[in-house]
């Protein structure tokens, strides 16, 4: 009789060739019918890799040695890719990194089928001509390591802080200004957050960055309302960091996963810095949202309009508004533009935004979009023309059923998240016809992708 093979164990090695990529980034093989998936290898490589999890349906493991490199290897692009997050592809050649982020598309439409999908038309992924330093914004940790103050990311799957100075995708003046401010930090013995005493006080430094103005936004996140020093503080920073127009506080008591707490307070400046998008001028508060890749954000939102074609006198939906981009950005096409978000800071600069560009036909409400929508409908809103941009949890199904209600005669969806995408377009491919997708690299180097969805209605 056959023998059974021995158990598989962690630690184990064995040599496999590598498929395709997940959707995290991570390579795809096969070891004894077992879906395997392996940190760092790349599609048409052989790999020796060692197990370093063992589940019911899959395992997971690292490459242990390259026996045959993929083409489309690369050095990586910094030597800490490996120790921190947001450099998944950091040895993927850019064009594979691109053609890459279709395929997420591809298997997430082939994992949950909806109609048609087989003849969606998924067009080439938008890259960068130059894909480095592009965020605009950088939310660090901040602790004392070996005596000093120091920013920088964590390890993966841990709470061990790497110290960073320089960072490829994020903008030089961004990390510049949280250097400054850790020996600010430091110099004036403020006290710095512990994560197993929960003691101290600052937690993480959140800098904004606009590309257009060269304003920066500063926000200490602190484990109390206390800020000690904090005049010494703003006296260096207005010293050493003139570019600084916003300095805030957000305080965020206690351990928890949350990098912002409710409360928030002006410390010094204005409580907004300038972006430019097509054009158009807006106001950014800390916490309201706006894309991180500005460069990238133009691209994607004029894929967006192309996609919406929206005609004179349409009157427009804008969900998940954030501070009014889009909208504001489309409003002198429509007849009226009707928005929510559920961020009241983020609705407040969307508001002012509409105001500084001269905008009379755009307004925006605090709320869930599943909320306002359906109440809007019964009010006898009816969109000729929908945009939606929600966040990676995709629509909630209440509004997905007042959508179906309103069935505008035009709609788009800005998704950052394929795999909601494609589960939402299960109910949305019911009353409409999916055009195209057109993928959008706004972060290189790393697995996330973001997708603009053309309709027209059946």
């Amino acid at each position: 009789m056959p023998t059974s093979p021995e158990p598989i164990a962690l630690g184990q090695r064995f040599p496999l060739t590598i498929k395709r990529l997940d959707i995290n980034g991570r390579g795809i093989g096969y070891f004894r019918r077992k879906i395997t998936f392996v940190t760092g290898a790349l599609p048409q490589e052989v790999v020796i890799a060692e197990v370093t999890a063992i589940h019911d349906r899959y395992l997971e493991a690292k490459v242990h040695r390259i026996k045959q490199p993929s083409p489309d290897r690369v050095p990586p692009l910094d030597p800490r890719a490996d120790t921190v997050g947001g450099l998944e592809l950091a040895h993927l050649a850019y064009p594979a990194q691109l053609a890459f982020k279709r395929d997420v598309v591809a298997q997430s439409l082939a994992k949950y089928k909806p109609a048609g999908w087989q003849h969606y038309r998924l067009d080439a992924t938008i890259g960068m001509a130059d894909p480095l330093h592009y965020r605009n914004k950088a939310q660090f940790p901040v602790r004392m390591i070996d005596g000093h103050v120091q920013a920088g990311l964590y390890k993966p799957n841990s709470h061990e802080l790497v110290p960073l100075t320089d960072f490829p995708t994020q903008r030089p003046l961004t990390m510049r200004v949280i250097t400054t401010l850790c020996g600010l930090l430091e110099r004036l013995n403020v006290p710095i957050y512990d994560e197993k005493t929960n003691s101290g006080i600052v937690k993480t430094l959140v800098v904004r960055e606009s590309f257009a103005t060269g304003e920066v936004q500063v926000t200490f996140v602190t484990n109390s309302a206390k800020l000690p020093h904090k005049s010494g503080l703003l006296a260096g920073i207005a010293e050493q960091l003139p570019m600084v127009k916003t300095v805030m506080q957000n305080i965020n008591p206690g351990r928890t996963s949350l990098i912002w707490g409710n409360q928030s307070q002006l410390l010094a400046g204005q409580p907004y810095i300038t972006e430019r998008l097509l054009g158009k001028e807006f106001q950014v508060s800390p916490q309201a949202f706006l894309q991180l890749n500005p460069t990238q954000t133009e691209i994607l939102y004029q894929t967006a309009l192309e996609a919406l074609a929206l005609q004179p006198g349409d009157t427009l939906c804008d969900a998940y508004a954030g501070i009014g981009t889009l909208g504001i950005t489309l409003a002198d096409q429509a007849k009226l533009v009707r928005g929510m978000d559920i961020t009241p800071e983020a609705v407040a600069d969307a508001n002012a935004n509409a105001k500084l560009n001269g905008v009379t036909n755009a307004q925006y409400e605090v709320g869930k979009a599943e909320e306002l929508l359906p109440k809007w409908l019964q009010q006898g809103f009816a969109p000729d023309a929908m945009i939606v941009d929600p966040p990676r949890t995709g629509l909630d199904k209440a509004f997905l059923q007042a959508l179906h209600e309103a069935r505008p005669k035009r709609f788009v969806y800005i998704s950052c998240n394929p795999s909601t995408l494609a589960r939402d377009l299960v109910v949305l491919a019911r009353d409409w016809r999916v055009d195209w997708i057109r993928s959008v690299d706004m972060f290189p180097y790393t697995a996330r992708c973001e997708a603009v969805t053309a309709f027209s209605r059946r």
